[in-house]
């Protein structure tokens, strides 16, 4: 495996050759995983699962600037390092960037994983000089160079977050203990109550029109369709819609086509990371592209139905929930390309129709 610079000796299980710590050892873990929104909520239950086995434990975090409020005031948590991934090319802030090394090397690091696997984080590791650096096993930028040990995927098509557990077993954390993936911010409800009348009234279904990449979103046209024979079926339904300020537009759409305001509550663009969380803890039941809000939703444990397109479901499709997801069949799925080649524009999508998503989400409804 390739060695870390350093080559420090662990106080890590090795090969058989150390002790692992004890319980009771107040050791200090680096997690490097700055984004995306569903990245670091898939790479939650590590937090989880190493607080369960050593509960004196500081567990540190290396996010993105964007992502802090969803990780801020964790309880497994303890410290946070921004990362501003717009300022890394610029030479101006790279004092900057060499305090925050200097910060994490002060810290002494028993372990540092490294899940983003990429050469900037690599360098992170590297930079963090932990007692033990574990990565994940990724050619794509040579981070491996940068690590004591890495971890390969399991298998090709296993999902994100049985990598990151497979992580954890490579250190001897037990991946079978039961975990809270977000426990509940009464904070944040008790405003949502105050602003929203949070809660009253009806099942609430969420639709997600948004992605990252322009073809992975279903058409909105398809998903105003949705809604609104939703609607006219099940007349004591009510709907949220998720998103950012550019999914404003669509969130217009939807609730035009479900045609009562007070059935169809527009949340695009007004709400925070801790507030999407707590909206979604209410729903019934999820629509949405293959994006972050999608992940947090399986993490709550709330009925998800994925609409795939260009990328695969069994690797990044809602933890527990695959068998959900909803895509054809064509030659060129899955693309994995943020550009369509199909001669028909986002057939993969555009073809998907709303009755075959509204019988998903009604089967839900009937059983839950």
């Amino acid at each position: 495996m390739p060695v870390c610079p350093q080559g420090w000796r662990s106080v890590w299980h090795r090969a058989g050759d150390v002790e692992q710590p004890s319980r009771a050892e107040r050791l200090k873990i680096l997690v490097l995983k700055p984004s995306s929104l569903g990245d670091v909520v898939q790479a939650l239950p590590v937090a989880r699962l190493i607080r369960a086995k050593y509960p004196k434990a500081e567990i540190h975090w290396w996010i993105s600037s964007d992502l802090v409020p969803l990780l801020e005031n964790d309880p497994d948590i303890s410290l946070l390092y921004p990362f501003y991934r717009r300022r890394w090319a610029h030479p101006f802030y790279w004092m900057q960037m060499v305090h925050t090394w200097r910060r994490m090397r002060s810290k002494s690091y028993d372990l540092v994983l490294d899940l983003q696997g990429l050469a900037r984080s690599g360098v992170v590791a590297w930079q963090a000089r932990g007692k033990r650096t574990v990565g994940v096993e990724d050619r794509r930028e040579g981070a491996m160079l940068f690590y004591d040990h890495a971890v390969a995927r399991p298998g090709p098509q296993s999902h994100a977050v049985d990598w990151y557990l497979a992580v954890l077993r490579s250190v001897g954390i037990e991946t079978d203990r039961p975990f809270e993936w977000l426990p509940i911010r009464q904070s944040i409800v008790d405003s949502l109550k105050q602003r929203w009348h949070f809660a009253e009234g009806g099942r609430w279904v969420a639709l997600n029109p948004g992605a990252r990449w322009a073809n992975k979103r279903w058409p909105v046209q398809s998903f105003a369709g949705l809604a609104g024979s939703l609607a006219r079926a099940h007349p004591h339904l009510r709907f949220m819609i998720l998103g950012g300020p550019s999914e404003s537009e669509a969130g217009l759409a939807i609730q035009k086509a479900v045609g009562d305001d007070d059935r169809c509550l527009d949340l695009t663009a007004r709400t925070s990371l801790p507030e999407l969380v707590e909206w979604l803890r209410l729903a019934a039941v999820l629509v949405t592209n293959d994006t972050g809000p999608m992940h947090i939703a399986a993490a709550l444990g709330l009925p998800v139905i994925g609409l795939f397109g260009p990328t695969n479901p069994n690797r990044t499709g809602p933890f527990g929930q695959i068998p959900r997801s909803l895509k054809l069949e064509l030659n060129c799925m899955p693309c994995m390309s943020s550009r369509c080649s199909n001669p028909v524009y986002q057939k993969c999508l555009k073809d998907l129709s709303p009755l075959v998503v509204k019988e998903a989400v009604e089967k839900i409804l009937m059983t839950s």
